[in-house]
């Protein structure tokens, strides 16, 4: 087996600790330690050092000499910031799929349905992690299908907030899942008919659903 790097053993922490994060198996509020984390990969602590002191400029951890890492709760102004611009980018983005041409309309609805039963089954198995990653897939493939490359580079940098509030909401009330799914599903349907203002207005009440349970 090839022996890893320091580099390479840093990277995999700090990959490994972020998807925790993200997807919700750290929650926000939660504590961490090099030596648990260490344990985990089968590394020594100096990468998973590496590793926190890069998720915590990123300000997702919080270090705490001898005591360990505490996971940033998301605050009250950020979600709101996010699901704002999410609402804005979406809703520009939909304008462009319903222009699309019909195979690749239909290409795209195919894809979304596809996405909203894997996370039927995702909530079925009660996998909060993989849903919050099939969640995040879902308004990405809207978002790149619209076209606009600066727009979808700028919704890639919210994919990371947006991932870790799902987790949290679903964490929170688990029922949630099967609303976001329902909505999932509607807005698909409003986009396979090409109706824009349908669209809007359920995602405006997808997103207000998610900020009820933050």
């Amino acid at each position: 087996m090839p022996r890893t790097t320091s580099g390479s053993a840093t990277e995999q922490a700090y990959r490994h600790v972020k998807s925790l994060v993200l997807d919700g198996s750290l929650p926000g509020g939660s504590m961490t330690s090099e030596g648990e984390i260490a344990e985990q990969l089968g590394v020594s602590r100096t990468p998973v050092r590496e590793a926190f002191l890069r998720l915590e400029a990123e300000g997702l951890l919080r270090l705490y000499p001898k005591r360990g890492a505490l996971v940033v709760p998301v605050a009250p102004g950020e979600a709101d910031d996010v699901l704002d611009a999410r609402l804005l980018v979406e809703t520009h983005a939909a304008q462009s799929v319903v222009r699309l041409p019909d195979a690749e309309l239909a290409t795209l609805v195919a894809l979304l349905r596809d996405l909203v039963t894997a996370q039927e089954a995702a909530v079925a198995d009660g996998d909060v992690a993989e849903y919050a990653t099939l969640d995040a897939r879902f308004h990405q493939e809207i978002v790149a299908a619209g076209g606009n490359a600066l727009l979808t580079t700028f919704s890639v940098s919210l994919r990371e907030r947006q991932q870790r509030m799902v987790a949290h909401s679903v964490r929170w009330d688990p029922r949630r899942a099967a609303t976001f799914v329902a909505g999932h599903r509607a807005l698909v349907d409003a986009l396979e008919v090409r109706d824009t203002r349908t669209y809007k207005r359920r995602i405006q009440r997808h997103l207000e659903d998610a900020r009820a349970g933050l």
